[in-house]
């Protein structure tokens, strides 16, 4: 059974309450419990930090052993080095996930440290992007 993991950085904790009108009315609680129930045939786990340090721990955790990772970085995306090198270490494909489409949003959103290390990215389908992303990992990995 593939094993993939859901990983996502700062202030996803907020999916349901932070600006609606961009992110949606979803917590990422409920969405994440309907992806367990639909995908039976597939081991998957979530983990959210607002922590730079403890999303690139998970990253080292898991990334040598699983099938994939569908990680939404939020604004670590766009600044951290360190995230986009652990990214590039570990041996588990990895897609890159945006709720929003960063591309029309603030110009600084526009540049992903860490996309020449990851399969694929998906932007601003929405709360859906991690289903597609999944899809593929569930055909692909």
């Amino acid at each position: 059974m593939k094993k993939i993991l859901i990983l996502n950085g700062p202030n996803l904790n907020l999916l349901g309450k932070r600006e609606p009108e961009v992110y949606g009315s979803s917590t990422f609680e409920d969405f994440y419990q309907d992806l367990v129930f639909r995908y039976k045939n597939v081991v998957l786990s979530h983990y959210q930090s607002n922590v730079e340090g403890e999303l690139i721990n998970k990253l080292h955790e898991v990334g040598f052993e699983y099938d994939g990772i569908i990680f939404n970085a939020g604004g670590y995306t766009h600044t951290s080095v360190a995230i986009a090198d652990a990214v590039a270490a570990i041996t588990t494909p990895v897609i890159e996930v945006h709720i929003s489409n960063v591309h029309a949003r603030e110009e600084y959103r526009h540049q992903s440290l860490m996309a020449k290390n990851c399969v694929g990215i998906i932007a601003g389908l929405g709360i859906q992007g991690y289903e597609l992303a999944l899809e593929y990992f569930f055909k692909h990995a």
